[in-house]
Order: structure tokens, then C-alpha cells, then sequence
């Protein structure tokens, strides 16, 4: 049995879930997001519990994944998802443009313009070195984080660039001066 495919999913007040052919829609007080569930699989409710169950071995591959992606779709219209990153190095900095786009200075000849996702919000601290990217689905959020650090990733030499800010960099040692 997968161990995480066994875990019941807790179902708060105010959610609700509709299966549709192999897509689970969960609406909740943050709004609406959608999942894939493979075929074979099916959504059990049990007192305020949701049980992901399989109809035999051969979608045991599939059993965690789709449990995975509905515990998140639930976890994300009550509380939301959300990805911090850290600029570091002199003269780095973002800022919000409007709505929608966020300009960075990453010490390139000129400023890169990210466009922003519907459903993705960004918050940047007072010193435009902290971003927060926040929204319902996990899995946008991630990856509008990801391109994010992506524009300048840490260097080895001296950590310079956008980072997430729980990431753990090993720092290499430069070269030595001739003697």
C-alpha cells in the first residue's frame, strides 16, 4: 500500500469537492481549483474525512499522486500556498510595476519584466530584496517562484543572485593568488 495514499485527507468546513470524469474540482472559502486524478481511482467520504482509494495494484503508482494533488487543491483554497525568495548582491532589487509585473535589477544592461500569472500574488518588502509569491494552486506557485530564481540563480563563488529563502548554498573556495 502507498504510505501516502492511505492518509486521509481532513475536510474543512466550507469545502466542497465534485468529481467530474478523471478531474476533481474543490471550491473553498479562497476560491476554486481544479486536479487531475487518474483513472482507477476514486474519492471515498467518510465523517468529514476524504479517502483516496485504488481499485486494485496495478494504479498503485498513481495511488500517492493523486492523494498528493487533492490534499493540495484543499490545502490551498483554505489557506493558499506560498514561496519566499530572497535577493542578495549589491544594487539587486525588485519592484511591482502595476498590477501584474514585477521589474527586476539583477545587474544586467537592463531590467527584466515578469509577468504575472491570474491567481498569482506578489508581495515585496520596503528594501526590494524579500519577495513573497503567494495563490491557491501549489503547483503555479512553484513554478512562478522557480522562473523567478531562474533570471539569476546564486552564483558559487560569492551567493550573488535570487534565492528561495530556506535553500541551503554551499559557498566554493575561489582560487588562490600565485606565490
Amino acid at each position: 500500500m502507498s504510505r501516502i495514499g492511505k492518509k486521509p485527507i481532513v475536510m474543512p468546513k466550507g469545502v466542497k469537492y465534485t468529481v467530474q470524469g478523471n478531474t476533481v474540482l474543490v471550491e473553498g472559502p479562497k476560491g476554486k481549483v481544479s486536479a487531475l486524478i487518474p483513472s482507477g481511482i476514486s474519492l471515498v467520504e467518510k465523517d468529514g474525512h476524504l479517502n483516496v482509494e485504488r481499485e486494485n495494484d496495478s494504479q498503485a503508482a498513481m495511488h500517492g499522486l493523486a492523494r498528493a494533488l487533492v490534499f493540495n487543491a484543499v490545502e490551498g483554497v483554505t489557506q493558499g500556498w506560498k514561496k519566499e525568495l530572497d535577493i542578495v548582491g549589491i544594487g539587486y532589487r525588485a519592484e511591482l510595476k502595476g498590477k501584474g509585473m514585477v521589474v527586476f535589477t539583477l545587474g544586467y544592461s537592463h531590467p527584466i519584466e515578469v509577468p504575472l500569472p491570474t491567481g498569482i500574488e506578489v508581495t515585496i518588502d520596503p528594501k526590494q530584496t524579500h519577495i513573497t509569491v503567494s495563490g491557491i494552486d501549489r503547483q503555479k506557485v512553484g513554478q512562478v517562484a522557480a522562473d523567478m530564481r531562474a533570471l539569476r540563480k546564486p552564483d558559487p563563488y560569492k551567493n550573488k543572485g535570487v534565492r528561495y529563502s530556506d535553500e541551503k548554498l554551499k559557498k566554493k573556495v575561489g582560487k588562490t593568488g600565485a606565490k
